[in-house]
């Protein structure tokens, strides 16, 4: 068996495209699915009865059903409720929805370690209830579990693989469609996983980078 790369990277475009959608897709899913997961672990964690419900209801149903199951009812399922929606957004709003079920009970958990005397002397210093969640609460929460967190956006983004079921162009549906005109599958695959490869450990390193900067100091 004789192989050629050459017949993949030649179509480095395609490649490209794939590598920039997956890394906009993740960008996006993570900026608004880590608030997504803030919100609803002050919600399980200090909300009201109903609420703490309702979110509690979201996380077990995301939580327990596959991510393509998610993303095939939110892009087939939702146009017969008259709710079309493009691949792309359809893959924001799945993946969205994926990381803040997670993220909700990893920040949960970090917000359920802090000591309590922490939180009574942030009151005892009059600090409103959204100064003391925002200034003595969340921050070391996140540090305890931003390595959990890490690895959860990883899966996420790794996870946006299945979105090229949906026509999504990110990377794995660049290498599909590629391995599709040359017949090249194996070599097609093997270069879509060493690039999936190099991202992850590129996105590990950046939020270890920026986790002790931008969201809970040094």
């Amino acid at each position: 068996m004789e192989f050629d790369f050459g017949a993949v990277l030649v179509d480095w475009r395609l490649l490209a495209k794939g590598i920039a959608w997956t890394v906009g897709l993740t960008a996006i899913a993570t900026v608004i699915g880590m608030a997504v997961g803030v919100a609803c672990a002050w919600a399980r964690a200090s909300g009201p009865a109903w609420l703490r419900w309702v979110v509690g209801s979201y996380v077990e149903l995301i939580r327990n059903t596959p991510f393509i199951v998610q993303l095939f009812f939110i892009f087939f399922g939702l146009p017969a409720a008259g709710v079309k929606l493009t691949p792309e957004v359809a893959s924001v709003i799945a993946m969205v929805l994926n990381l803040g079920a997670y993220a909700t009970e990893i920040i949960r958990a970090g917000i359920e370690a802090t000591p309590k005397g922490q939180i009574e002397a942030a009151v005892s210093l009059a600090l409103d209830k959204v100064q003391v969640f925002t200034r003595v609460v969340l921050p070391p929460a996140l540090k305890k579990v931003w390595p959990a967190m890490v690895s959860q956006i990883i899966i996420v983004m790794l996870g946006s693989a299945v979105c090229g079921q949906i026509s999504t162009e990110e990377l794995s549906y660049a290498a599909n469609l590629i391995q599709s005109r040359n017949f090249r599958a194996f070599e097609a695959f093997i270069v879509a996983t060493l690039l999936y490869l190099a991202l992850a450990v590129a996105l590990r390193r950046l939020l270890n980078w920026a986790g002790p900067r931008f969201f809970f100091g040094r």
